[in-house]
Protein backbone atom coordinates (compact mmCIF):
# COMPACT_ATOMS: atom_id res chain seq x y z
CA UNK A 1 0.00 0.00 0.00
CA UNK A 2 1.34 3.38 -1.06
CA UNK A 3 1.42 6.02 1.67
CA UNK A 4 -0.25 9.33 1.46
CA UNK A 5 3.04 10.97 2.09
CA UNK A 6 5.01 9.06 -0.83
CA UNK A 7 7.53 11.32 -2.65
CA UNK A 8 6.68 12.71 -5.64
CA UNK A 9 9.57 13.20 -8.20
CA UNK A 10 11.28 16.18 -8.60
CA UNK A 11 14.27 17.33 -10.71
CA UNK A 12 16.76 19.76 -9.74
CA UNK A 13 14.61 22.61 -11.72
CA UNK A 14 11.51 22.00 -10.14
CA UNK A 15 13.18 22.30 -6.44
CA UNK A 16 15.00 25.45 -7.67
CA UNK A 17 11.48 27.13 -8.90
CA UNK A 18 10.32 26.17 -5.57
CA UNK A 19 12.94 27.33 -3.45
CA UNK A 20 12.82 30.80 -5.02
CA UNK A 21 9.27 30.90 -5.34
CA UNK A 22 9.07 30.34 -1.43
CA UNK A 23 11.50 33.46 -1.08
CA UNK A 24 9.42 35.46 -3.62
CA UNK A 25 5.88 33.69 -4.71
CA UNK A 26 5.01 37.16 -6.39
CA UNK A 27 7.97 36.52 -9.26
CA UNK A 28 6.10 36.92 -12.66
CA UNK A 29 6.71 33.67 -14.81
CA UNK A 30 9.25 35.71 -16.97
CA UNK A 31 10.98 36.60 -14.05
CA UNK A 32 11.13 33.28 -12.86
CA UNK A 33 11.83 31.50 -16.18
CA UNK A 34 15.28 33.66 -16.21
CA UNK A 35 16.38 32.65 -12.72
CA UNK A 36 15.48 28.99 -13.51
CA UNK A 37 17.32 29.05 -16.99
CA UNK A 38 14.07 27.92 -18.93
CA UNK A 39 11.83 30.06 -21.69
CA UNK A 40 8.92 31.03 -20.35
CA UNK A 41 6.32 28.03 -21.92
CA UNK A 42 8.18 25.47 -19.95
CA UNK A 43 8.62 27.42 -17.10
CA UNK A 44 4.83 27.81 -17.20
CA UNK A 45 4.26 24.23 -17.72
CA UNK A 46 6.42 23.04 -14.73
CA UNK A 47 4.89 25.76 -12.30
CA UNK A 48 0.89 24.58 -13.76
CA UNK A 49 1.95 20.88 -12.59
CA UNK A 50 3.23 21.49 -9.26
CA UNK A 51 0.16 23.46 -8.63
CA UNK A 52 -2.37 20.66 -9.83
CA UNK A 53 -0.36 17.75 -7.90
CA UNK A 54 -0.47 19.70 -4.80
CA UNK A 55 3.69 20.48 -4.18
CA UNK A 56 2.34 24.19 -4.60
CA UNK A 57 -0.70 24.79 -2.44
CA UNK A 58 -1.54 28.26 -2.64
CA UNK A 59 -0.10 31.76 -2.92
CA UNK A 60 -0.09 34.09 0.66
CA UNK A 61 1.70 37.38 2.36
CA UNK A 62 3.86 36.59 4.60
CA UNK A 63 2.26 39.30 7.51
CA UNK A 64 4.50 40.88 10.79
CA UNK A 65 2.48 39.48 14.06
CA UNK A 66 4.08 42.33 15.54
CA UNK A 67 3.04 45.23 13.49
CA UNK A 68 -0.40 43.92 13.37
CA UNK A 69 -1.08 44.30 18.00
CA UNK A 70 -0.21 40.10 18.22
CA UNK A 71 2.13 40.33 20.62
CA UNK A 72 2.13 37.36 22.49
CA UNK A 73 2.31 33.42 21.27
CA UNK A 74 0.89 30.44 23.53
CA UNK A 75 1.74 26.84 22.98
CA UNK A 76 -1.68 25.02 24.53
CA UNK A 77 -1.31 21.29 25.16
CA UNK A 78 -5.15 19.64 25.28
CA UNK A 79 -5.82 17.02 26.69
CA UNK A 80 -9.34 15.41 25.76
CA UNK A 81 -11.61 13.94 28.38
CA UNK A 82 -12.04 10.75 26.32
CA UNK A 83 -10.62 9.61 22.65
CA UNK A 84 -13.79 8.39 21.05
CA UNK A 85 -13.92 9.64 17.36
CA UNK A 86 -17.01 12.20 18.47
CA UNK A 87 -15.18 14.05 20.71
CA UNK A 88 -12.28 13.86 18.65
CA UNK A 89 -13.84 15.56 15.51
CA UNK A 90 -16.24 18.01 17.64
CA UNK A 91 -12.78 19.88 19.08
CA UNK A 92 -11.24 19.62 15.60
CA UNK A 93 -14.17 21.49 14.46
CA UNK A 94 -14.43 24.29 17.17
CA UNK A 95 -10.31 24.56 16.35
CA UNK A 96 -10.59 25.16 12.78
CA UNK A 97 -13.41 27.86 13.52
CA UNK A 98 -10.84 29.89 15.89
CA UNK A 99 -8.75 32.56 13.98
CA UNK A 100 -6.61 32.67 17.01
CA UNK A 101 -5.21 29.61 16.71
CA UNK A 102 -2.58 29.18 13.70
CA UNK A 103 -1.65 26.10 13.98
CA UNK A 104 -3.22 22.15 16.39
CA UNK A 105 -1.35 19.03 15.89
CA UNK A 106 -2.56 15.95 17.07
CA UNK A 107 0.34 14.64 19.01
CA UNK A 108 1.61 11.98 20.80
CA UNK A 109 2.53 11.92 24.53
CA UNK A 110 0.94 13.25 27.43
CA UNK A 111 -1.55 15.91 25.72
CA UNK A 112 -3.65 15.15 22.61
CA UNK A 113 -3.34 18.43 20.87
CA UNK A 114 -0.95 21.28 20.85
CA UNK A 115 -2.33 24.37 19.43
CA UNK A 116 -0.17 27.48 18.74
CA UNK A 117 -2.40 30.49 19.68
CA UNK A 118 -1.90 34.34 18.57
CA UNK A 119 -3.27 37.01 21.00
CA UNK A 120 -2.73 41.10 21.27
CA UNK A 121 -1.29 40.79 25.20
CA UNK A 122 -1.97 38.56 27.93
CA UNK A 123 -5.23 39.54 29.11
CA UNK A 124 -6.51 38.91 25.30
CA UNK A 125 -5.46 35.46 26.01
CA UNK A 126 -6.59 35.00 28.87
CA UNK A 127 -10.45 35.61 27.95
CA UNK A 128 -9.97 33.86 24.74
CA UNK A 129 -8.81 30.22 26.92
CA UNK A 130 -11.47 31.10 29.63
CA UNK A 131 -14.45 32.19 27.48
CA UNK A 132 -13.94 30.15 24.27
CA UNK A 133 -11.25 27.29 24.28
CA UNK A 134 -11.87 25.87 27.69
CA UNK A 135 -15.70 25.91 26.80
CA UNK A 136 -15.07 23.58 24.00
CA UNK A 137 -17.04 19.96 24.39
CA UNK A 138 -14.55 17.45 25.42
CA UNK A 139 -11.73 19.40 26.57
CA UNK A 140 -10.36 18.10 29.76
CA UNK A 141 -7.44 19.92 30.55
CA UNK A 142 -5.40 22.87 29.23
CA UNK A 143 -1.95 23.66 29.34
CA UNK A 144 -0.82 27.05 28.28
CA UNK A 145 3.22 27.96 27.67
CA UNK A 146 3.95 31.60 26.44
CA UNK A 147 7.12 31.91 23.91
CA UNK A 148 9.57 34.55 25.58
CA UNK A 149 11.74 34.58 22.74
CA UNK A 150 10.65 33.87 18.78
CA UNK A 151 14.21 32.39 17.95
CA UNK A 152 12.63 31.11 14.44
CA UNK A 153 9.69 31.54 12.82
CA UNK A 154 9.21 30.15 9.14
CA UNK A 155 6.30 28.48 6.96
CA UNK A 156 9.40 27.72 4.22
CA UNK A 157 10.20 23.80 3.85
CA UNK A 158 13.48 22.64 3.07
CA UNK A 159 13.07 21.38 -0.64
CA UNK A 160 16.01 18.44 -1.26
Amino acid sequence: MKSKYAKIELDDIDIKILKILQDDGRLSNSELAERVSLSPSPCWKRLKRLETIGVIRGYQAVLDRHLLGLGVVVFVSILLENHTESTCRTFEKWVLEMPEVIACHNISGQHDYMLQVLADDLESYSKFALNRLRTVPGVKEMQSSFSLLELKASSKICVR
